[in-house]
């Protein structure tokens, strides 16, 4: 959860008036951009493309709520079984969730508000139900320390081939990507190390066949090509403006983005994805698509340069309170 979610929900929708947003799937049948109607999800903070049931997705609140995971079904947006897990401690701050290749889901209890005053974190992990309905699963609790110290955190990505989990710290001048163990331990620490840096990141995901991991912030996403574990190349990556940008997944076939928000009816919105390119990368603007700026971004939604983007939403938003409390006073 973000402290600063009053001052990104107006920037967004300020910006939202002065750019456009890139072209999204809204078709009929699985995958397509849909709004979560579950009355009881208003913080949803994580995404994860079931591969066992299409077009479903599993999702979580952020906090206060409890061990409780969501599949919701894409094509209509309603939830279609909750899963309360047992064998677990009280949740603290559910930030991630993601789909592993042994076919377990990783939530991530990983979110830390006061910037590194818990000495360890929680990741859950329990087998995607074969059968969506309502359940109750017990679920394994692994301890995570990092080795250089606590810190906050929003994104937990599960490999889709070798199955090590990664984890993005968030920070606002820049945070970095964290490598678990090759197996996590029940029972002990599992101690994370920083082997890349990265931006400030809300959440991430790896494409499936794990060569490139996205991580997206809130007003813009970048991705990496991933090799041996380490961070490669990163380019531009399309995404949508939304009030509370907090999550991110690859669809299950890896032909688009699924980006998700928090709040009360949230919208999740699908982006396709472009091959082509000066990389060649999935995701990459080519200069025939480039926006107006001629800086690669394309479509004016903002993808790089991410402090100089928010600094001026910031003056926007200040500009809008300035003019409506004069109006008050006339």
């Amino acid at each position: 959860m973000c402290s600063y979610r009053l001052t990104a929900f107006g920037a967004a929708a300020l910006l939202s008036l002065a750019a456009a947003v890139p072209a999204v799937a809204d078709e009929g049948g699985a995958d397509r951009s849909f709004t979560i109607k579950d009355p009881r999800i208003t913080e949803s903070s994580g995404l994860a493309a079931s591969r066992a049931h299409p077009g479903i997705y599993w999702t979580h609140n952020d906090s206060d709520d409890g061990p409780y995971v969501y599949a919701v079904d894409s094509r209509t947006g309603k939830t279609v079984a909750t899963i309360t897990m047992k064998g677990v401690g009280e949740p603290r701050d559910v930030e991630a969730i993601s789909l592993g290749p042994d076919g377990n889901l990783y939530v991530g209890d990983i979110g830390d508000n006061l910037n590194g005053s818990w000495d360890h974190v929680w990741i859950y992990r329990f087998p995607e139900p074969k059968v969506l309905r309502d359940a109750t699963v017990r679920a394994t609790q692994f301890d995570v320390k990092y080795a250089d110290g606590p810190r906050n955190a929003e994104a937990l990505m599960v490999h889709p081939k070798t199955g090590r989990v990664y984890i993005a710290s968030k920070k606002e001048g820049g945070g970095g990507l964290y490598e678990g163990p090759a197996k996590l331990t029940a029972g002990s620490d599992n101690i994370f190390r920083r082997v890349g840096e990265v931006p400030w990141v809300t959440d991430g995901a790896f494409s499936p066949d794990g060569k490139e991991l996205v991580l997206r912030s809130y007003f813009s996403a970048r991705g990496y090509v991933f090799a041996n574990g380490r961070l490669g190349k990163d380019y531009p990556v399309e995404s949508p403006l939304l009030g509370q940008a907090e999550s991110v997944t690859y669809t299950a076939d890896g032909s688009a983005l699924m980006y998700g928000s928090e709040g009360e009816q949230s919208d999740v919105v699908r982006v396709d994805l472009k091959n082509g390119g000066e990389s060649g990368r999935t995701g990459v603007k080519s200069p025939s698509s480039a926006g107006a700026g001629g800086d690669g971004s394309g479509d004016g939604v903002p993808v790089k340069n991410t402090t100089l983007t928010g600094v001026t939403v910031l003056a926007l938003l200040g500009m809008l309170l300035l003019l409506s409390r004069r109006r008050r006073k006339g």
